[in-house]
């Protein structure tokens, strides 16, 4: 009997060990036949569940006999379902089940910067983006402007220019913002006098994307994008409508009112954005200066999309209007003061937008493209006052044709420039009008299956300074699925111009004339080598990481010096390098995500045998952000940044100082959600640890801000999307 019970014993033991079994299967791209690393395998009658690791490989364990629902999901990828019979009936055990990439996902992502058709990881050029929920999460930080939504990226650093206006530009590895050109949907819209006040008059919510190439861009781009560029990308019209609002309130009693409407009606498509913005006067410093400032602003843009069979038309309308008033918080508060200081920004812009894409056939298109812009500006202080009106135009027509292995691009551009001065220092008119004729060749190829190359050419004729060729130059190595290397390259050009940061903050006042016949382009060249990889620990565990090394040298760069009468723009014989090292690494585990992002940038100015720091560059500086994020239903993040000291114009050198923040969204079904920011719970402020300014408040004289100065805001609001 006992050994009866043996054998049934041993025969139930092992009839269950033969029922568990191992699930090994790699899963591919449908296209590519890649195999990609990250994709959720997933067993949800049994509760059981991986994820591929760099060979696209993943085994369950423990899997019973019988027939099993799996599915699998990636980002970019259609979800699939299907039943798997186990144990699998064929040899060899192990099989391969393919993901075929979603077409929806997959547009998100792809790179207009680079008027290619290729997604991301096909381009030879490194080009980094903010798209999708991260868009969202970073709009809802500053549902007004786009400062912090750049100013978080690394590599990036807004700078603000005024004390009591908050005015700001954007520097890309430590160079001054008039190297980096701010482009919508590919057309600069923003420069000269108008990129003054625009990191404050642009609303994120109809943005669809946010690209940055850094470094040399000049081929598709011209002059002026030495630093790199900032492509802001807005949303159009799909199929399925789209009606949503914002609204937003800060303890500063900020106010923020958006809404935006698209969609597809057959052949034609419509998209209208709307926003109004209100900031009331705010010391939280009690120094009597506002941090920030008086303003309201009107947005409004308007799209018409029109779809033929072989022809994409659309056009727009951009306008804004603002009042922005800061300096003295009582006079700004109607209250009786003597001789207060005060700033005040009066601004319209309008601007134009056409676009015409026409598929000439299967494999090549033609693209035509133009923009108008109208700027108006008036800047007063005590006793001064600057006002002027900048019409700009760019045109452009370029026919491109791609086969499986190369894509060409040959264009040509024109830019006009018309500045009229209508107020300013007496004696002085910086009016000025100037045409720019280009154009470019650009050509990718993919060499094999692990090898693109990526060159180009461009050639530009200043009406001012003559003629400009700007070759340039990049390569990608794929060795692996999840293993990339980036080498890139290039020469670039700025031509002289009276706006810059230096001008801002002392509002234009005494400042000489340009003269095109003594002075010369400043010129550039550098290059960008980066490692991009992807690996996965464990069954839950997905590491990203990307090492970017960068370096410029810019030679005879414009300073605008102080002569004892007045100020004028100087080029001694002089080069300012920029070399560092970015560093950015993603850690995933299940719903918990951990960026760290490390900027080391090392600035310098060489001139008569010396070499020099430049001013307000943090020559270290970390993004850290933690965030848990139960899809379609809440987040939450923790975030901090530390900003290493930076010298300043003074010989100073300013405080290193910490900037941590608290953000959250809670999802209501599909239509609305909630959403609280405690930016800066630590209230860290240049105020709060040293001066803004010397001298009385009838009279400052302001130093440079190189920390915030508003402290602790609390932000909160409502997000409604309809359809």
């Amino acid at each position: 009997m006992n050994k009866l019970l043996y054998v049934l014993t041993v025969m139930f033991v092992t009839n269950i060990t033969y029922a568990q079994n191992s699930f090994q299967a790699t899963i591919k791209d449908q296209n590519s036949n890649q195999s990609i690393i990250g994709v959720n395998v997933y067993f949800p009658n049994l509760k059981k569940g991986n994820v591929t690791d760099e060979d696209g490989t993943v085994i369950i364990n423990d899997i019973p006999n019988g027939t099993h629902v799996l599915f699998l999901s990636f980002v970019g990828y259609q979800k699939r379902n299907l039943s798997i019979t186990i144990p699998l009936p064929d040899s060899p055990k192990e099989q391969v089940l393919y993901l075929t990439p979603d077409e929806e996902e997959l547009e998100e992502i792809i790179i207009t910067s680079t008027r290619s058709t290729r997604t991301i990881q096909d381009i030879p050029t490194r080009v980094e983006f903010i798209a999708g929920e991260e868009l969202g999460e970073k709009g809802n930080m500053k549902p007004g402007d786009i400062r912090m939504l750049l100013n978080e990226s690394t590599g990036i650093q807004t700078q603000q220019t005024s004390a009591t206006s908050y005015n700001s530009s954007i520097r890309i590895q430590g160079l001054d913002g008039k190297y980096t050109q701010l482009l919508r949907d590919g057309m600069p819209l923003y420069s000269g006098f108008s990129g003054g006040l625009s990191l404050m008059q642009i609303a994120p919510l109809d943005l669809k994307q946010v690209e940055v190439i850094k470094g040399a861009s000049s081929t598709l781009y011209g002059g002026g994008a030495i630093a790199g560029i900032v492509n802001l990308i807005s949303k159009e019209p799909l199929h399925e409508p789209e009606l949503s609002f914002m609204m937003n309130g800060t303890s500063a009693l900020g106010l923020d009112v958006s809404s935006f409407y698209a969609q597809k009606y057959g052949k034609i498509g419509t998209s209208m954005f709307a926003s109004y913005n209100l900031g009331s006067p705010y010391d939280p410093a009690n120094v009597g200066l506002t941090a920030i400032p008086q303003f309201d602003r009107l947005t409004l843009n308007p799209r018409v999309f029109f779809h033929f069979d072989n022809t994409d038309i659309y056009l727009g309308m951009n306008y804004i209007t603002e009042d922005r008033l800061g300096g003295n918080v009582d006079y700004i508060k109607g209250k009786e003061v003597s001789n207060p200081y005060y700033e005040n920004n009066r601004t319209d812009r309008i601007s134009t937008q056409f676009s015409l894409n026409h598929s000439l056939n299967d494999q090549s298109r033609l693209e035509g493209k133009n923009s108008i812009n109208f700027y108006d500006r008036m800047i007063e202080i005590p006793d001064y006052q600057f006002s002027g009106q900048q019409i700009s135009s760019f045109s452009e027509i370029n026919i491109s044709w791609f086969k499986k292995t190369t894509e060409w691009i040959v264009g040509i551009n024109l830019w006009t420039n018309n500045f009229a001065q209508y107020s300013g220092t007496k004696g002085q008119d910086l009016s000025f009008t100037n045409a720019v004729f280009g154009g470019f060749i650009q050509n990718t190829w993919d060499f094999n299956d692990h090898w693109s190359i990526e060159t180009g050419l461009r050639a530009d004729y200043d009406n001012d300074y003559g003629f400009f060729a700007l070759p340039r130059l990049s390569v990608m190595l794929q060795p692996t699925h999840d293993l990339t290397f980036r080498l890139g390259g290039g020469l670039g050009y700025k031509t002289p111009t009276i706006f810059s940061e230096e001008a801002e903050k002392i509002q234009f006042r005494n400042i000489a004339l340009l003269n095109p016949d003594s002075m010369y382009a400043e010129r550039s060249y550098g290059g960008n080598f980066d490692i991009n990889y992807r690996w996965s620990l464990g069954s839950n565990v997905t590491i990203s990481t990307n090492t970017l090394f960068f370096y410029t040298r810019i030679y005879n760069p414009l300073n605008l010096n102080w002569t004892g009468t007045f100020y004028q723009y100087q080029q001694p014989k002089s080069q300012i390098d920029t070399k560092g090292v970015e560093l950015n690494m993603k850690w995933t585990y299940k719903d918990l995500h951990l960026f760290i992002g490390h900027t080391f940038a090392e600035v310098n100015k060489k001139q008569d045998g010396e070499e020099s720091e430049i001013p307000l560059v943090a020559r270290n500086r970390l993004n850290n952000v933690l965030m848990y994020e139960k899809e379609e239903n809440f987040w939450i993040g923790l975030e901090a940044y530390y900003f290493s000291p930076q010298k300043l114009s003074d010989g100073s050198v300013g405080k290193s100082y910490w900037i941590v923040g608290l953000m959250t969204e809670k999802h209501f079904g599909e239509h609305i959600s909630l959403f609280l920011n405690f930016e800066n719970f630590l209230d860290t402020r240049q105020t709060g640890f040293d001066s803004i300014y010397t001298g009385n408040l009838s009279n400052p004289v302001f130093r440079d801000i190189y920390a915030p100065v508003d402290g602790f805001v609390v932000n909160g609001g409502i997000k409604v999307r309809l359809m």
